[in-house]
């Protein structure tokens, strides 16, 4: 049978050949607006944390009121200069003592009033692109990229309606998870609720209401919305007066790696998709609370969610990176429903239509 003209699954080498992750990282990953942290992290001037992003070492420091994103690595011999989080006055680096100011220019180095010529002020730590959304901080590495209200058209208006209290919010917990498949088997996994009635009883039948999910693309994002499932099939109580969201599920997945995710109630979660190498992601679950104080609800939303949707998802996106290893597999057509819907995987179009011009192929 021949699906001549019909959309269909990316080929196998795209999930398993090392040379194309290596590809991704400089076209997708360096190119892209990445998670990092949270304004709690740097509360204080001269808090910092530090990243590592692929293999680039980069930290995020509050000086004054502004938040900034640098390269960790100094400009004299290329020595990392911070390591793990903290405060500081000013940034020294361990090797030579060369000093910089929080906002990366240089104070000081040892010496230098000797050398002919040397001009302190043409000297600072290489700077990268920052923005603060909802709270949560990305950078990216291409100082000619994009705003992200351009790659993620609306989102933020509509995140802050899911979740009034955004601003009040503070990570909670995060649940590692490990994936052994390349990270856009678990990112299209995760684009797409075709396979949730099948798999995710607890997801479909507790959270969602499945007639009503659907997934639409938002410029680089792509939007997952539904309303609750019957309120008295919840599996956690909440307020359905509360706002005018308070019965509504909705996600977005900003392409590539991060997912802002609300569960009815406006409970908000994150997923942090973050490749290890071709065939490994680790995946990071972050769940929030007002001021970061406890909560119940959450604690249990939370290990209802790594007992159940997780870990349903690790058995799935495992056995799939193992199939593509499989001499006897050839990409099939693709379910794209002209209505959208959820038994549709129109999402995944939108997916290897990106990677692919990020790619160049």
């Amino acid at each position: 049978m021949s699906h001549a003209g019909m959309e269909k699954a990316l080929a196998p080498h795209y999930y398993t050949d090392p040379e194309i992750f290596e590809r991704e990282k400089e076209r997708v990953f360096f190119r892209t607006w990445q998670y990092v942290g949270h304004v709690s992290q740097v509360q204080n001037a001269g808090d910092y944390f530090t990243v590592d992003l692929l293999g680039q070492s980069l930290f995020v420091i509050r000086n004054g009121e502004e938040i900034r994103a640098f390269h960790n690595v100094c400009p004299h011999r290329a020595h990392e200069l911070l390591s793990g989080a903290g405060r500081v006055k000013r940034i020294v680096c361990p090797y030579h003592a060369w000093t910089y100011t929080t906002d990366g220019r240089l104070m000081g180095a040892p010496n230098t009033e000797n050398v002919p010529g040397f001009d302190k002020s043409r000297i600072c730590i290489s700077p990268m692109r920052l923005e603060v959304f909802c709270g949560f901080i990305f950078v990216n590495l291409d100082k000619e990229a994009r705003a992200m209200s351009e790659w993620y058209p609306d989102v933020e208006q509509q995140l802050r309606a899911y979740v009034p209290q955004i601003d009040d919010l503070k990570p909670y917990k995060t649940v590692p998870v490990e994936e052994a498949c390349n990270w856009k088997v678990t990112v299209e996994n995760y684009s797409e609720c075709y396979h949730c009635a099948i798999n995710h009883p607890t997801f479909a039948n507790g959270v969602i209401d499945p007639e009503t999910y659907d997934i639409r693309p938002q410029g680089h994002c792509l939007r997952h919305t539904t309303i609750a499932a019957n309120l008295d099939r919840m599996t956690y109580a909440i307020d359905k007066d509360a706002n005018a969201h308070a019965t509504d599920y909705s996600s977005w997945f900003l392409w590539p790696s991060f997912s802002f995710q609300v569960y009815p109630g406006n409970v908000l979660n994150t997923y942090l998709f973050q490749p290890v190498d071709a065939a490994n992601t680790m995946v990071y679950r972050g769940w929030y609370t007002v001021d970061g104080g406890d909560a119940e609800i959450i604690d249990a939303l939370a290990e209802q969610d790594r007992t159940t949707t997780v870990e349903e998802d690790v058995r799935i996106v495992n056995s799939v990176q193992r199939g593509l290893m499989s001499k006897g597999y050839e990409p099939g057509p693709l379910v794209v429903d002209p209505n959208y819907g959820v038994n549709s995987e129109h999402s995944l179009v939108s997916l290897n239509t990106w990677i692919r011009d990020a790619l160049g192929n």
